[in-house]
């Protein structure tokens, strides 16, 4: 099964289009696992078990591993989610593109060495850095489009022919890219009425959607702009919201009944 009809079959299964980032910072981390000598992978295994019947997919990012030398804790966490949340796919966040030697490399990091379901990349320097990727068939790979950062129009905006360039981006993703069915793109909850005009654009285009939660996307505009005409299509990722509800010793119970909370908000404007 490639990672769309995968992520497909966990969005029917627990009726959920949630996407939880996995970025833990050891210095928020409750006091309770702070002392583990894998403190990162023991936070991260009580979240996924408090939130594994809540969401569609996971998307750990692994600037939060590498930065804090835990790379091996990363690992240990993709692994855990195939083990123990078995058909719950993963997004390695990593946004990578560079030239096609090393761009091989890094699909083989990312699909071999992590076993990620999917990957986030960088369209930048055109299609032969995201080729690597692209022919991974089986995997999925969201192309950074309009991304939900406060400064992501210093260049996404740039008009070129008339159109900005992450218009650009979309179309090149819909009508050349997307040779093997595995290319989605990444489209901030921030930027609502771009998101409308990329899903009229693209009906049926998988999008990635940060910025709800602490960066503050509108969940209802989200669903109703973002969505395809069978009101999915998208997965909305929130980290800090959900990974940080509690602070405790029931952080996870927290993050839980967060990650409910959002399903069943999103879930009210499908209906």
């Amino acid at each position: 099964m490639n990672f769309f009809a995968a992520l497909k079959e966990t969005v029917r299964r627990n009726d959920s289009l949630v996407c939880v980032g996995l970025d833990p910072d050891l210095a928020k981390l409750p006091e309770c696992v702070k002392k583990s000598t894998t403190p990162l992978f023991d936070f991260n295994k009580a979240i996924i078990d408090a939130t594994k019947d809540y969401v569609c997919c996971y998307k750990p990012q692994a600037a939060y591993y590498a930065g804090q030398d835990r790379d091996d804790e990363l690992k240990k966490t993709i692994a855990y989610i195939h083990e123990n949340a078995p058909g719950i796919p993963v997004i390695l966040d990593v946004k990578r593109g560079d030239i096609g030697s090393t761009a091989s490399m890094y699909a083989k990091e990312v699909f071999e060495r992590y076993e990620a379901d999917a990957v986030t990349v960088n369209p930048y320097m055109g299609y032969d850095t995201l080729k690597p990727f692209l022919d991974r068939a089986d995997k999925g790979v969201f192309i950074l489009c309009r991304t939900s950062n406060p400064n992501s129009g210093d260049l996404q905006n740039l008009v070129a022919d008339g159109k900005p360039l992450f218009q650009h981006v979309a179309e090149l993703v819909r009508d050349s890219w997307n040779a093997n069915g595995n290319a989605g793109i990444v489209v901030g909850a921030t930027y609502p009425e771009e998101l409308k005009m990329l899903r009229e654009l693209c009906p049926e285009l998988p999008f990635l959607v940060p910025g709800v939660g602490a960066q503050g996307g509108d969940v209802e505009k989200v669903v109703n702009f973002g969505c395809t005409a069978a009101k999915d299509g998208i997965a909305v990722n929130s980290s800090r919201g959900i990974i940080h509800a509690g602070n405790g010793e029931d952080f996870a119970e927290k993050s839980g009944a967060a990650a409910k909370a959002l399903r069943d908000l999103i879930n009210s404007f499908r209906k």
